[in-house]
């Protein structure tokens, strides 16, 4: 069963591995990196654990018996008890069930070891795989958004009861 493990520099080679494997994958239904990604990803990857050892963000791998990276789960803009949510399966991973069982994992650390309250998430409208991950882990749609022009829809979800909360704006990107 994969494990999912707070973002460690030691992830690096692996991370890459599986950003490169999976590019053209997620392409399809989430926003491209770009090459600069790719180029400068140590940079990025230190960069990252910075932004992590703050406090704004909280990154996490999928990992499986192996070692290799089958996703990765983010909580970005930690601020006021909220953060937003954000995740990437591997296309081989894709279908068992993982995201949904790692989503699931991923609010109860936010709300027991990170203090969290509220989760935001957005997602295209031509990725119904994610927006069935969101809804069957408690996330409720609350408006329509755009992600580097493509249609999607915004979600929250309250840690506390799983339900919509009215408490924070449904804004925000991940």
């Amino acid at each position: 069963m994969p494990e999912l493990q707070l973002l460690r520099p030691d992830h690096a080679p692996a991370l890459l591995d599986f950003e490169r494997e999976n590019r053209a994958y997620f392409a399809a239904s989430v926003p491209d990196r770009g090459d600069d990604y790719f180029l400068d990803f140590e940079e990025r990857h230190r960069a990252l654990l910075a932004e992590q050892q703050a406090g704004a963000c909280y990154f996490h791998v999928l990992v499986d018996p192996e070692g290799d990276i089958l996703g990765r789960l983010n909580l970005v803009d930690v601020a006021d008890g909220a953060a937003g949510l954000g995740y990437r399966i591997a296309k081989r991973a894709a279908g068992r069930g993982l995201a949904t069982r790692a989503v699931q994992e991923l609010c109860q650390r936010a709300a027991g070891e990170y203090g969290l309250s509220v989760l935001r998430a957005e997602t295209t409208l031509d990725n119904p795989a994610s927006q069935a991950v969101l809804t069957r882990t408690g996330f409720t749609v609350v408006g329509e958004t755009e992600l580097d022009g493509r249609p999607g829809l915004s979600y929250l979800r309250d840690l506390g009861t799983g339900s919509r909360t009215s408490t924070r704006a449904a804004t925000g990107r991940h």
